[in-house]
């Protein structure tokens, strides 16, 4: 236990203006480690200062990769790129308060109540994400969203919106418009607010590229609006474009909060010193855990319920970008980290079992948030909240697994809003961009 609190002093890092911390010291590794890899570290570190300003990243479709430029746009690497995202963002909120203020109407003259928002995989994952984690009940809209093309599945949502259809804006995000998914989505909607006598277009916005097959239909039938998808996002990295932006104005969220501290974790993991750089140490450490291989699993577990998502998004985050057959030298490889797990202390009664004493093939990132609730405190005993067993648990977790040899991460954020979504998002998308680094992957 000495070891481990000689350990923790070292490797223990905390951005205190931001509250965040993150602590590696219950990974295994050896104290050379950072010494050993210099050389790629170094590589990394150089591959990030070039992405971000600019670089073809993606020399297979000859693309920019652009996403931190979207919290940042001083950091484009054309005036034009700049004025595209700030004009967005500006016409997003624009947007959003002439709907709250009811300029922007239903046919019927009276305010939207409620967006449906259609679209898959990128297009939906990050604002079903953030919207989960930032919900209150005094939002002005509320969200129902189709992200399949399960007919079922768009019965039940359709079922759950009733009798307020007609107060319904529909969100349509697609970045080719050709996705069969989205479209399906979109001409079962159609269909609905048709059988309602509903005109579809005064209900409708696009969310896509300039010039898609969706654009085009968008303004051909005259939908209330079109918002831009830009060709340097992915869309597994789309929550901070008007993809993710857009249905977070209209249910009331700080946009300027979110894009701010995905901005303020980008300052911080952009520092070329590997014991102050968050991402790095991420990387590093699913380096270590995996052999540069992908050989354990990440598990990820937040102990709060309005991050339940979070696993999920990361899912396709690190699996979706990571998962490569060649490296860039053209070498087979099979890159990637499978992620999985949902959060505390539920999962405890379920597979966190298995995690203490079955196949050792992962390491565990546990994501504390230490704000309780919103409202007045409330003992379950003498002295102890529920929210001290929520921490509790935590603690005699990582302890049961690490006396068992597993591996853990923890990271703690105050609490869950919209600066601190945007911090844990920004993060995770700089690590996974400097884990392809390492191991040589596009």
């Amino acid at each position: 236990a000495s070891s481990l609190w000689q350990r923790f002093q070292r490797y223990f890092l905390e951005y205190r203006d931001l509250g965040f911390s993150l602590d590696i010291s219950r990974m295994k590794f050896p104290d050379d480690l950072f010494e050993k890899m210099r050389p790629q570290i170094e590589r990394a570190f150089a591959a990030m200062h070039k992405l971000e300003s600019g670089a073809i990243a993606n020399p297979t479709e000859n693309r920019m990769v652009g996403h931190y430029w979207l919290r940042n746009p001083a950091l484009s690497p054309t005036p034009q790129i700049r004025l595209e995202i700030e004009d967005t963002i500006r016409r997003v909120k624009a947007f959003a308060k002439d709907v709250h203020a009811g300029k922007i109407a239903s046919e019927n003259g009276k305010r939207f109540e409620h967006v449906l928002h259609i679209g898959i995989g990128g297009s939906a994952l990050g604002p079903q994400f953030v919207s989960a984690a930032l919900e209150s009940p005094n939002d002005p809209m509320d969200i129902f969203f189709l992200d399949n093309t399960d007919p079922e599945g768009f019965d039940r949502v359709f079922d759950r919106i009733g009798e307020r259809l007609p107060q319904t804006l529909v969100v349509v995000v697609s970045k080719s418009g050709g996705t069969k998914e989205t479209r399906n989505g979109m001409l079962e909607a159609e269909a609905k607010f048709a059988a309602k006598g509903l005109q579809f277009a005064r209900h409708a916005v696009a969310v896509t590229g300039a010039g898609s097959e969706l654009d085009k239909h968008a303004e051909a039938k005259g939908w209330l609006a079109r918002f831009p998808m830009f060709d340097w996002i992915g869309g597994r990295t789309s929550v901070m474009s008007a993809v993710g932006l857009l249905p977070m104005a209209l249910l009331g969220f700080d946009i300027d909060a979110f894009l701010a501290g995905a901005a303020a974790m980008d300052e911080h993991t952009r520092v070329p010193d590997v014991a102050q750089n968050a991402a790095m140490l991420l990387a590093l450490m699913w380096y270590h855990a995996g052999n540069g291989k992908g050989e354990k699993d990440m598990v990820v577990l937040p102990y709060k319920d309005r991050l339940a998502l979070f696993t999920k998004y990361l899912q396709q985050l690190v699996m979706e970008s990571l998962g490569k057959e060649k490296d860039l030298a053209g070498e087979i490889v099979h890159q990637g980290i499978a992620v999985y797990g949902n959060k505390g202390s539920t999962d405890q009664h379920s597979y966190v079992q298995q995690l203490r004493d079955g196949v050792p093939n992962f390491f565990v990132t546990f994501v504390e948030v230490r704000n309780d609730r919103r409202d007045s405190r409330f003992e379950v005993e003498d002295g102890f909240t529920s929210g001290d067993y929520l921490e509790g648990f935590l603690r005699g977790t990582r302890n049961a697994l690490y006396e068992n040899g597993r591996e853990s991460i923890t990271m703690s954020i105050p609490e869950v809003n919209a600066f601190y979504v945007g911090a844990l998002i920004a993060l995770y998308e700089r690590a996974v961009g400097v884990y392809g680094s390492l191991v040589n992957i596009n």
